[in-house]
């Protein structure tokens, strides 16, 4: 199957560094067109290479790896989605300029870590995400960890877990497959109801947890 990676910040390049290790096809793009993208493919080799994010959205795969204030915009005028699979990497957090008014407010338990949680009215973020790709099959994955760590194999040996959830089982098998090709270790948390909850950031309980498989 055909992957595409839109966004290219921390989550989306490390991933395809993630990819390109195990000499997985992809191709990434961001709001700044490919040639922007012209240092992060000539470091990732020649599985991984630039395209618009049209391109990257027509991919049997699709991670969305955007912060959740764009996602609205960069969606929007991407094609039908038509059932594919599109995997959702992303968490409510808005990140905060060091001097703002948000970055110094005592009542934030995230500031220090210079974000704050986004209010999604009850809702858990997978619930809100399925609104911006109508018809896609949605699974949550690649985000409950620091991006930074994605592309590194454990320090000790041993598989890095990786939680997804989902409600399509077929969508499901295929990220599993994904994950386990990038020698990573897929535990499945289940329903996007159950499972996207427990692993998003900042507040879920399984958010940050880095295990390893020995």
């Amino acid at each position: 199957m055909s992957i595409g990676i839109i966004g290219a910040g921390a989550l989306g390049s490390n991933v395809a560094r993630l990819l390109a290790r195990s000499r997985i096809s992809a191709t990434i793009a961001n709001s700044r067109g490919p040639e922007s993208l012209a240092a992060l493919v000539g470091e990732l080799g020649p599985s991984i290479k630039a395209g618009t994010a049209r391109e990257a959205a027509s991919a049997d795969i699709v991670l969305v790896a955007l912060r959740w204030v764009d996602l609205e915009k960069a969606l929007g005028g991407l094609p039908a989605w038509n059932g594919r699979i599109v995997i959702d990497g992303t968490n409510p957090v808005a990140f905060l300029e060091p001097d703002s008014p948000d970055a110094q407010d005592p009542n934030n338990p995230l500031a220090a870590y210079g974000i704050k949680a986004i209010d999604l009215g009850g809702r858990h973020s997978s619930e809100v995400f399925r609104g911006f790709v109508p018809d896609a099959r949605v699974v949550k994955a690649f985000n409950h960890l620091d991006a930074n760590v994605l592309s590194k194999p454990p320090e000790l040996g041993g598989q890095r877990t990786l939680f997804y959830s989902g409600d399509d089982t077929d969508a499901k098998a295929e990220v599993r497959k994904l994950i386990e090709q990038t020698g990573c270790f897929p535990v499945d948390l289940g329903v996007l109801d159950v499972g996207g909850p427990l692993a998003s950031l900042p507040f879920g309980s399984l958010a940050a947890i880095n295990l390893v498989k020995i």
